[in-house]
């Protein structure tokens, strides 16, 4: 079938989602709360090759931004060496010609953009949702400009703080602080101990850091300050850069390895932001609104399979649509086919996280556990994250009907 939507949200799950809306034959507005657009923002993230496979999928090509990441090295900040896994590369399904890649999320969000003009997608800014209700035509949006819109679905991407969420579940939990910090940035004329492209992750006594190589000889890192109580964003902001390079400098100062030597290369350190999660949010969909991506389950960045899940969602939600008669046999098929998985991404993210935020009195005994889990996997070739990277969209292939 055919709609027109409303897709709540100009991140990288509204665009992907308006891209595969028009893919399948519907056509999308997407409406975005702030009146700008996101091109200098400055952060970056790996999109792992699941990622890849659904964004092939809706036909997005994100070759010629950032670069290749193959490989992730684990090491303590004793500086033994805890183990190497491939970063999803190697999988049979959706690793076939795919390997994972670290790309700015500005350049990502300037990529999606473009097809999504191409494809014949609207943008509106300046339209934050505050309310919806059911219409003839399927569902009227008002905004907090006093304007309205409506269309046969409304599609809430729009991420953590979801207003759709709370107008779909207003009962639902909301966001869930995971008790990290995060920061990161970009250090010129530096050489450090690494091939391009490789990450490498530290588990620090006292923070974790994660850094890789550019080709072009730049460095991009991350650390995860923890932070046992919420900061407000208010406080985040008061943080200056050099605030947080004497910050994460003192934090790395027992540690080897070269995350001070990073820091103190990086002329601007990003602005702190903190890490969420959304825990099972019970209700998706209610009549001609649904919600994906963060809006309804948002996973830690310690697997890096936030933005993954995002894209998943919003190829699958399109596929739904075309393929089924009615809007409520398509959110049907479409929970069907994503709650296990992301809840179980979901879980195992904050796992991973745990294994960041412990104690300095901790740190050598968690060491020893990923020692010998990584030294497991690797005897056995067992990487208990591989369902994540092996799940596979094929386009083509018809969705059918959820047995009632």
């Amino acid at each position: 079938m055919t709609y027109t939507a409303m897709v709540v949200g100009g991140g990288i799950a509204g665009m992907t989602c308006a891209i595969a809306l028009e893919a399948a034959g519907s056509r999308a507005t997407v409406y975005e709360a702030y009146d700008r657009t996101a091109e200098n923002a400055g952060v970056y993230l790996t999109l792992a090759v699941n990622a890849l496979d659904a964004l092939r999928a809706a036909g997005v090509d994100v070759r010629g931004l950032g670069f290749d990441t193959p490989r992730i090295t684990m090491t303590s900040g004793s500086g033994r060496r805890l183990g190497e896994l491939p970063y999803g590369t190697g999988v049979e399904t959706a690793g076939d010609g795919l390997t994972s890649r670290t790309v700015k999320r500005a350049d990502l969000y300037s990529r999606l953009r473009d097809e999504a003009l191409r494809r014949g997608v609207r943008f509106e800014h300046g339209r934050r949702l505050v309310g919806a209700a059911p219409s003839d035509a399927g569902v009227v949006a008002s905004f907090a400009n006093g304007t309205t819109a409506e269309a046969d679905v409304l599609i809430g991407a729009d991420g953590l703080r979801s207003r759709t969420r709370d107008l779909i579940a207003p009962d639902a939990p909301g966001a869930r602080y995971n008790g990290l910090l995060n920061t990161g940035g970009y250090a010129a004329g530096i050489t450090v101990d690494s091939e391009p492209g490789m990450m490498n992750a530290i588990f620090g006594r006292r923070c974790f850091f994660a850094y890789t190589p550019h080709p072009d000889g730049e460095v991009w890192w991350v650390a995860n300050p923890p932070s046992p109580v919420e900061p407000t964003p208010a406080e985040l902001v008061a943080i200056t850069p050099e605030q947080w390079r004497r910050r994460l400098i003192e934090l790395f100062r027992d540690d080897k390895g070269p995350a001070a030597e990073i820091i103190g290369a990086t002329e601007r350190i990003f602005a702190g932001w903190n890490t969420y999660d959304v825990p099972s949010v019970p209700v998706w969909h209610d009549g001609r609104m649904i919600i994906i991506g963060d809006a309804a389950h948002a996973t830690a960045p310690s697997i890096g399979q936030g933005a993954a899940m995002a894209i998943e969602d919003a190829v699958v939600l399109a596929k739904c649509l075309r393929d089924l008669p009615t809007v409520e046999s398509a959110f049907a098929a479409y929970e069907g086919l994503r709650r296990e998985r992301v809840e179980r991404v979901v879980e195992q993210g904050r796992r991973t996280g745990g294994w960041k935020a412990v104690h300095p009195l901790a740190a050598a005994p968690r060491d020893l556990v990923m020692r010998l889990g990584m030294a497991h996997m690797a005897r056995t070739g067992n990487d208990p994250s591989r369902w994540i990277y092996e799940h596979h969209i094929d386009w083509h292939e018809r969705v059918g009907a959820v047995p009632a």
